[in-house]
């Protein structure tokens, strides 16, 4: 059995992600325990391993940041998971 571990930069990115992700599902107005039921856990899953490896990752902390964008019906189109918020609120389309 080997020791598997990350470095401490690969961890700040993963908190600093998971802390963007429950942001944005916040700010769009995603239930977490909706988010969470959505095929069983594994669409959330799949939601927050896009998270990890968004290439737009500053600019949704730019977005998540700007105070205007406060209460948004709607994840910005640059986002992976744009859809995924989309379908677990439907009524902030």
């Amino acid at each position: 059995m080997s020791d598997y571990c990350y470095s401490l930069a690969k961890m700040e990115h993963i908190v600093s992600q998971a802390e963007s992700m429950d942001r944005m599902l916040e700010r769009v107005g995603v239930d977490p325990t909706v988010a969470a039921r959505v095929e069983n856990g594994m669409a959330l899953y799949e939601a927050r391993t896009r998270c990890l490896e968004c290439p737009s990752a500053r600019r949704c902390k730019a977005w998540l940041a700007d105070v205007s964008s406060d209460h948004h019906p709607k994840a910005p189109d640059f986002c992976p998971n744009e859809l995924f918020f989309r379908y677990c609120n439907p009524a902030g389309n």
